[in-house]
């Protein structure tokens, strides 16, 4: 009933983004969720194999997805992010890929036991942690700016060097083991790298100007690009196999650096593709392997191997490489550790395994399992440690969630205080520096420019903040603001104050289908709110018991009384809503905003609250 192809396109998609639905609901890595849930289904239980089940198109679908996730990757690298960086991520690239060649092809020989002509292969496959796994773990772990810049440039450029580097170190044991193979084929290699960057650049170069010339409708933008990476990785791939990879990678940073205005609506469609196709082919890869291959996992020749890369190669090499750099003992550390490798080295792995193993180089037939038993161990643990090593080195943003307030005003001011005070992260920005003069005052965190600018992205890091409120005196651009970010925060994370005029031309409705969640309740507008903060209503915090329940506090409070948001022991707290009613429960606190003359009819700040 379920043998058909379709049946198994169907269940790699519900295990794939069911996969990454856990992973993010229990906080997890959604990689090491995906593995597992592929060798369930595979090599385990034996219910599919992709490999068998596609026939011929399994190798071409792979490369195709890695492609198209490489693209979106580069689309990222603007050289404006590693401003100041730029000697650390140029050291990485270079030196200490080369470095983890050189190591990884030792340790391959003395410890795997391979041959040199294997060991050198795969010693040049594995420099590589790209984007399908580093990009998941970053979002993951909320690094701060630095270390997180660093490791995506250097998952996302050495991605494709590292597939031409196992082609390379191929093409040059040919040449020195085989008569058959001359140095035209050398410089034939070389070529077609060369290619493979001027197509890249080419399409590039050619579609921005097709874009920033209005030869494309905006309904075809999407499908162009996504038409053309394929395109410029065929014709890459078909003159030198595994230049396909460097192509897309030109083609994207060539993107990335013209800011196209129109980008960032492509970033969100590509990211979104890259989401699905991730998650397919993890499962699709895993569930292809054999039990064999499992078993060959546990050899302690390979175990060994992989021990040695985890603690010896990657270190080294990146410790070596930075020397007199900007990085921090601290970051060489971070970044000398997290190198989960993925994707990439496992297709390419898998296609050199055969091409090995048909010309009869000793060892060919161990490549599969030394990189699954690499891309497993390292995904697991580089996985579950990026976040408790961030935190322990200080270089995670990780803590209570935080906020950040469009628009400067008396009440937004107040509001970040009360914030502030519960040690909860909290950033007020304007385009006008008289409006932030009240943040200013108190010391609350500010930030002065155009919240919708491309620019922002590289002047404010906005990972420690997970909620938004667009709090200024234009309704319209309050929902413009939500709109804007509903693909970086999520709807359900973005608040707006009520209209000014919630009759006029019906905004409830358009508020349904724009903008970000209405906070307070209707009529909580700029001026009324503003107005009851001159008027000296103050910010009032009550800690619900079991005896003082929300029910109790509810009936209370006065009608002047608006409750603003609940915070519970956890960190975690929720506004109050005109769409969805919270139900805090004992141990939580509520923020209000009380007139002064109620201020003590609420339960004495001794026995449940404080006021501000």
């Amino acid at each position: 009933m379920f043998d058909s192809i379709l049946s198994h396109l169907m269940l790699i998609g519900v295990l794939g983004i069911g996969s990454q639905w856990f992973a993010w609901r229990f906080r997890m890595p959604a990689i090491v969720v995906m593995s597992v849930a592929g060798l369930l289904v595979g090599p385990i239980l034996g219910l599919m194999d992709p490999g068998e089940d596609f026939g011929s198109l399994f190798n071409p679908i792979i490369s195709v997805a890695v492609a198209i996730i490489l693209f979106e990757g580069s689309l990222n690298l603007d050289y404006r992010e590693i401003k100041g960086l730029g000697k650390s991520v140029y050291r990485i690239i270079t030196l200490g890929a080369l470095l983890a060649w050189i190591l990884g092809s030792l340790t391959a020989f003395f410890i795997a036991g391979l041959s040199w002509a294997v060991s050198f292969v795969i010693g040049g496959l594995f420099i590589v942690t790209g984007p399908t796994v580093i990009l998941p773990l970053l979002r993951q772990a909320k690094l701060k700016a630095r270390p997180a810049a660093i490791l995506k440039w250097e998952g996302v450029v050495v991605d494709p060097l590292g597939a031409l580097l196992a082609v390379f170190a191929f093409e040059i044991i040919q040449f020195l083991m085989l008569e058959a193979v001359t140095i035209e084929a050398l410089l034939l290699f070389f070529l077609a790298s060369l290619f493979a960057i001027a197509i890249g650049l080419g399409c590039g170069r050619g579609i921005g100007w097709m874009f920033e010339n209005g030869f494309v409708p905006e309904f075809l933008k999407s499908p162009i690009v996504f038409t053309v990476v394929i395109g410029c990785f065929a014709v890459a791939d078909e003159v030198m196999h595994e230049t396909g990879l460097l192509a897309v990678t030109a083609m994207g940073m060539t993107l990335a650096n013209m800011h196209i205005a129109s980008l960032s609506d492509m970033r969100h469609f590509k990211e979104n593709i890259s989401v699905l196709l991730i998650s397919g082919i993890f499962i699709m890869i895993t569930a292809s392997l054999d039990r064999e291959t499992l078993l060959q996992v546990f050899d302690p020749n390979i175990l060994a191997y992989v021990i040695l890369m985890l603690l010896v190669v990657r270190p080294l090499s990146i410790w070596i490489s930075t020397i007199n750099t900007e990085l921090s003992f601290k970051e060489k550390a971070l970044v000398g550790w997290i190198a989960p490798r993925g994707i990439v080295a496992l297709t390419v792995a898998n296609y050199f395994a055969n091409v090995l193993e048909e010309a009869g180089y000793p060892g060919a037939s161990i490549v599969t399992p030394l990189t699954f038993a690499l891309v497993f161990a390292t995904v697991c643990a580089h996985g579950f440690t990026i976040g408790p090593l961030a935190r322990k080195l200080g270089l995670s943003l990780e803590g209570n969630p935080g906020v950040i307030i469009v628009g400067g005003s008396s009440f937004t001011t107040s509001l970040a205080k009360a914030l502030k005070d519960m040690n909860i992260p909290v950033l007020i920005t304007d385009t006008s520096f008289e409006q932030l003069f009240n943040a200013r005052k108190v010391g609350i965190p500010y930030y002065r420019g155009e919240i919708l600018s491309e620019q922002t992205e590289y002047y404010l890091d906005m990972t420690p903040y997970e909620k938004l409120i667009a709090a200024t005196d234009r309704d319209s651009y309050n929902s413009l603001v939500c709109t804007t970010l509903v693909p970086e925060i999520g709807r359900n994370d973005l608040f707006q104050l009520s209209w000014h005029d919630r009759d006029r031309d019906h905004p409830d409705d358009l508020v349904r289908r724009v903008g970000g969640r209405v906070l307070f309740e209707k009529g909580a507008t700029f001026a009324e709110l503003n107005r009851k903060v001159e008027e000296g209503y103050v910010f009032v915090r009550t800690k619900l018991t079991k005896q003082y329940g929300y029910k109790k506090y509810l009936q209370e409070i006065k009608t002047d009384t608006l409750p603003l948001f609940n915070f519970k022991p956890t960190g975690r707290f929720d506004f109050f809503t005109s769409e969805t009613p919270l139900k805090p429960e004992a141990g939580d606190t509520i923020v209000s905003l009380v007139p002064p003359e109620d201020e003590q009819k609420l339960p004495a700040p001794s026995e449940n609250s404080t006021s501000e």
